[in-house]
C-alpha cells in the first residue's frame, strides 16, 4: 500500500488539522482501518527499501562467517580457543560440539553494535527520513494525527528489531545445523536439556535480545524528530550508541554504568542457566521499558510542536 492509498482511505471525508471530523463509531472505524493501513504501509516501505535489505544481509552474514570460521579452526581436531564461564568464547568453544551454541554466539557477537546499529538507521531514519523527503506533511493530512503517526512508526522500528534478531537467529541455527552436529544442550550450570527445549530457549533468547533494543529504538526516534535530515539522525544515533559503548568500558563510570540502556544486553546468557538466572535480565527488561517511557514520550513531547512546514 503506498502513501497515497494510506490516504485515500478517507477520500471523501471532511479533514481537519490530522483528525477526521466524523463523530461517532464510523469515523472511529475509519481512523482504526488508516492506523492499520498506515503501519502495514510503513512495514512494506521499510523491508523494500534496499538499505535495510543490505542490514539484514550484513546480520545475516555474520552466523555464517562466524560458522566457517570456527569449522576452518577445528578441521584438524583442535578446539576452538578461548573459555571462561558464559561469555561470548565460552558460547564459540561449544559450537563444535552442538551447532545451536551458535545461535547464541551469533547473537552474542551482533548485539553490542551490528544489531543495534541497524536499528539505529531505522529509527533514526523514520521521522527525518520523511521530512527530508518532503513526504512529511502529506502523511499528517490523514486522520490519524501526530500520535498515531509516531505510534506507527515506532511499532514499525519494534518490529524491524524483532525481524533483525530473528533473522540472525535463523541463520546461525541453520548454519550450525549445517557444519556441526546438534542434540542436547549443555547449560552453563552443567546440566543437560534436550534439544527441543534448547530451541525454546534459544528463541526465548532471541525475544530477550529484540526486547533489549527497545530502549535503542525509543532513543532513535527522538533524535529523529529533532532534525530534517535522515542522514544526521542516523548518524547522530549510530553516534550515541558508540559513545554508550565507550563509556560502559571506563571502570572509573561504575557507579553511572548499570543505567546505560546497554549495560544489561548479554543478560541473556544466563537464560543458560539452570536454574534461569532473573535478577539482570529483569533489570535489562526494566531499564530498556524507562528509556523507551523517557525518549518516547520526549519524541511525542518534541514532534506534538514540530514545525512540519519548515
Amino acid at each position: 500500500m503506498s502513501r497515497a492509498e494510506v490516504v485515500d482511505v478517507h477520500d471523501g471525508h471532511d479533514v481537519h488539522d490530522g483528525h477526521d471530523v466524523r463523530a461517532g463509531g464510523e469515523g472511529r472505524e475509519v481512523r482504526r482501518i488508516w492506523t492499520f493501513g498506515l503501519f502495514r504501509s510503513e512495514l512494506g516501505i521499510t523491508f523494500r527499501r534496499w538499505r535495510t535489505l543490505a542490514l539484514l544481509g550484513v546480520l545475516a552474514a555474520v552466523p555464517i562467517l562466524v560458522g566457517i570460521a570456527v569449522k576452518v579452526e577445528t578441521s584438524d581436531g583442535s578446539s576452538v580457543g578461548g573459555g571462561g564461564d558464559g561469555g561470548g568464547p565460552a558460547f564459540i568453544a561449544q559450537i563444535t560440539n552442538n551447532g545451536l551454541f551458535l545461535v547464541f554466539t551469533a547473537l552474542a557477537a551482533t548485539l553490542p553494535f551490528f544489531l543495534p546499529m541497524a536499528v539505529g538507521v531505522v529509527a533514526g531514519d523514520s521521522i527525518a527520513g520523511e521530512s527530508s523527503a518532503g513526504t512529511l506533511r502529506y502523511l499528517l493530512v490523514a486522520p490519524a494525527g501526530r500520535t498515531r503517526l509516531l505510534l506507527t512508526k515506532y511499532a514499525t522500528t519494534m518490529t524491524f528489531c524483532l525481524v533483525a534478531t530473528l533473522v540472525v537467529a535463523v541463520s546461525a541455527l541453520a548454519v550450525g545445523a549445517l557444519l556441526f552436529p546438534v542434540g542436547e544442550v549443555t547449560t552453563i550450570s552443567g546440566t543437560r536439556i534436550s534439544f527441543g527445549e534448547g530451541l525454546l530457549r534459544a528463541l526465548l533468547i532471541a525475544l530477550v535480545v529484540a526486547a533489549s533494543l527497545v530502549g535503542m529504538a525509543a532513543l532513535g526516534l527522538f533524535v529523529s524528530t529533532l532534525t530534517s535530515s535522515g542522514i544526521a539522525a542516523m548518524a547522530t544515533t549510530v553516534g550515541l550508541l558508540i559513545t554508550i559503548q565507550i563509556l560502559d568500558q571506563i571502570p572509573q563510570l561504575h557507579a553511572i554504568q548499570p543505567y546505560f540502556f546497554s549495560h544489561y544486553w548479554l543478560s541473556f546468557a544466563d537464560l543458560l542457566r539452570d536454574p534461569v538466572y532473573w535478577d539482570e535480565l529483569v533489570k535489562n527488561l526494566g531499564l530498556q521499558g524507562l528509556y523507551a517511557a523517557v525518549f518516547g514520550s520526549a519524541a511525542w513531547a518534541r514532534f506534538g510542536t514540530k514545525d512540519i512546514t519548515a
